[in-house]
C-alpha cells in the first residue's frame, strides 16, 4: 500500500508554480518525468521507493497545475524549476526520465546533487535526435488532429519498440492512448511538446559539455529502446568522470513509469547507498 500522498505548490526563481506530489519517509529524492507524463504516472515508482526515500515527483511547467511553459522556455528554466524543488524540500537526490533526464543532466552541470540517476535522457549526440518530424507535428496539432500528430510523435522519436512499423500502427497506438481513460490528460500535454523538442535539437553537441557533471551518476536504458538513445547513454559514460553506466535488455523507454516501476526503483536505491553511503565514509 503506498504512502500518503501530499502535494504543495513550490515557486520557481521566475515566479512559475510547480505541482510536486510527495510520498514516503527518508532522504529526499526528486523524480522528473518525461515529455506527455504527469507526476502521476511515476505513481509505481513512487511506491516502490517510498520505503528508503521520501519521493517528491514534479509536474514539470506545461503540465497538470504546473504554469506554462512561458515564453522563454529553455531547459535552463526547467533546470532552475527543479532546482527549487529540491531547495524547498531540502533534498539532494535527483532521478530523471527522458526529457525529465535532460533537464537533471543540466541542472547537474552548475548544482551537484549527492546522487543523480536519469533513464534514456534525451540527450542528442552529433544530430543523433532527429527533429525532422517536428514541422508535421506542429501542423497536426495547429489542426486539432491529435491522433495524427500523436502518431507523427511516436514514429519520429522511436520511443515506443515498434522498430519500423508502417504509419498505420502507430495511427493505432496512438489513437488508442488518445482515447483511454488517460486521453484527455493526454492531449491537453501535446502543446507542450514542441518547444521541448526544439530545445532537444537546440542543445545538440558532442556531448563534452556532460563532462563538468561532477555528481555521482547512474545512467540507465533498455535494450528494448531506440538505439539513438543508449548510443547517448554509452558517449555520456566515456565523458562524464564519476558515472556508471547499466543497460538491461528486458527494458523499453518507459520501464519507469509503465512497464518495469520495480526493476527501476531498485537499481536507484542499490546506486544510492552504495555511493551516497560511500561519501559518508
Amino acid at each position: 500500500m503506498m504512502s500518503t500522498v501530499s502535494t504543495c505548490i513550490v515557486r520557481s526563481a521566475d515566479g512559475t508554480p510547480i505541482d510536486v506530489l510527495s510520498t514516503g519517509r527518508g532522504p529526499g529524492l526528486v523524480v522528473v518525468p518525461d515529455n506527455n507524463r504527469r507526476a502521476h504516472h511515476y505513481d509505481g515508482l513512487a511506491r516502490e521507493l517510498s520505503g528508503d526515500f521520501t519521493v517528491h515527483v514534479v509536474d514539470r511547467r506545461g503540465h497538470g497545475r504546473s504554469g506554462p511553459q512561458g515564453p522563454h522556455y529553455s531547459i535552463e528554466a526547467e533546470a532552475a524549476d527543479v532546482f527549487a524543488v529540491l531547495r524547498e524540500t531540502g533534498s539532494d537526490l535527483l532521478f530523471g526520465h527522458g526529457h525529465g533526464g535532460l533537464v537533471a543532466l543540466h541542472l547537474a552541470l552548475w548544482r551537484p546533487v549527492d546522487a543523480l540517476v536519469v533513464y534514456e535522457p534525451t540527450v542528442s549526440i552529433g544530430g543523433s535526435f532527429d527533429a525532422s518530424w517536428l514541422p508535421e507535428f506542429r501542423r497536426h496539432l495547429a489542426l486539432g488532429r491529435h491522433s495524427a500528430a500523436m502518431a507523427t510523435f511516436l514514429k519520429g522519436t522511436r520511443m515506443v519498440p515498434l522498430g519500423d512499423a508502417p504509419m498505420f500502427v502507430y495511427r493505432g497506438l496512438a489513437h488508442l492512448l488518445l482515447h483511454g481513460a488517460d486521453g484527455e490528460a493526454a492531449r491537453s500535454m501535446m502543446s507542450a511538446t514542441p518547444a521541448e523538442v526544439a530545445e532537444i535539437a537546440r542543445l545538440d553537441s558532442d556531448g563534452r559539455r556532460y563532462a563538468s557533471v561532477r555528481s555521482p551518476t547512474l545512467l540507465l536504458g533498455g535494450g528494448r529502446t531506440a538505439d539513438y538513445l543508449t548510443t547517448a547513454l554509452r558517449r555520456l559514460h566515456q565523458l562524464m568522470p564519476d558515472a556508471d553506466c547499466r543497460i538491461r535488455p528486458e527494458l523499453d523507454h518507459n520501464a519507469p513509469d509503465l512497464n518495469a516501476s520495480a526493476t527501476v526503483a531498485a537499481d536507484i536505491a542499490s546506486f544510492v547507498a552504495r555511493r551516497v553511503s560511500h561519501q559518508s565514509v
